[in-house]
């Protein structure tokens, strides 16, 4: 049953609808500001959407596809992923996506002569349903490049920051306050929300608002929910793959374990078996010797010590 008319702006289709579209470029420019606190000169008044294929080569594969990438107005190259699944190493995929885009403006062609100095930077921004730095308290970090010693900041190009919803605590709209909060309660729980908090959280901010409106299912086509309900499919999809072979692996580990578990007891009890014998049949035959001493007059005492036998064993043979 549909508890809300709001889309998850987590999925994939729903997140390029509303941050990707040239329609929505202002709620795209917003966002970025808001998250990256951005005022004055500094702030981004336009967009140009760039391809998101960072690797023609490998195009097919989703490692080489960014979520958005755009510059601003003045040249800086803006990357904005949505990750939800837990991935290993994602703070060094993001490392991987701001090189390619940084190199890329050399080897793009689009300048004839461009020159290292003609470089623009690169600004990574990751909302994550899952924890990715689990020592730090925040929900946001900001990560640049600093002299170790002095902590200026003399390497500019690269800057990354990393929305970690899991440790976003507000779970009431009266407790929403800043800007960055609002999209953070956003991307956690708008397909939850009713229209009556919606115009509570909106407040006078309009561009919040038409987020909010661009995740109305029923401003949606019927094709776009189909493709919508398809990621969702593919998501359930790979998950159910995933927890197969976790479960595959369990089980073959168990098997593995108590076949090894078997054959080490069976070699472990033939060992043992062995030495055991071997130990039996010397006793045998020192109890042999001592017997043919004693038939020949030798003390119990000059047995003990030519067999290593004991005295009551030397006795019970007699």
């Amino acid at each position: 049953m549909v508890t809300s008319k709001f889309l998850n702006p987590k999925n994939d289709v729903a997140f390029r609808k509303i941050f990707g579209s040239e329609k929505h470029k202002d709620i795209l420019i917003h966002f970025i500001n808001d998250v990256l606190g951005l005022k004055g000169s500094e702030k981004v008044e336009k967009v140009t959407f760039l391809s998101t294929i960072q690797d023609p080569d490998i195009a097919c594969k989703k490692e080489s596809i960014v979520d958005v990438l755009c510059t601003d107005q003045y040249g800086k190259q803006i990357i904005i992923e949505m990750q939800v699944a837990p991935q290993k190493g994602f703070e060094k995929r993001a490392q991987y996506y701001a090189s390619k885009a940084y190199c890329g403006q050399l080897n793009s062609g689009q300048e004839v002569g461009a020159r290292y100095q003609d470089i623009k930077s690169v600004i990574f921004i990751a909302i994550t349903d899952y924890i990715i730095f689990p020592e730090k308290k925040d929900y946001v970090s900001n990560h640049v490049i600093l002299d170790s010693k002095t902590y200026e900041r003399d390497l500019k190009d690269f800057s990354f920051t990393f929305i970690e919803l899991p440790k976003f605590k507000i779970e009431c709209i009266e407790g929403l306050s800043t800007m960055i909060e609002k999209w953070c309660y956003f991307f956690k729980y708008a397909s939850s929300t009713s229209e009556e908090d919606v115009r509570k959280i909106i407040d006078s901010d309009l561009v919040i608002q038409r987020a909010y409106e661009a995740l109305n299912r029923f401003n949606w086509s019927e094709e776009e929910l189909r493709t919508y309900d398809q990621e969702i499919k593919r998501i359930m999809d790979n998950q159910a793959v995933e927890d197969y072979m976790k479960e595959k692996a369990r089980l073959e580990g168990k098997i593995e374990g108590k076949i090894e578990g078997k054959i080490e007891g069976k070699i472990e009890g033939k060992i043992e078996g062995k030495i055991e014998g071997i130990a039996e049949g010397e006793r045998k035959g020192k109890l042999e010797i001592a017997k043919s001493m004693l038939l020949q007059g030798y003390s119990i005492e000059n047995i003990m010590l030519i067999t290593g036998l004991s005295k009551s064993d030397i006795q019970s043979i007699s």
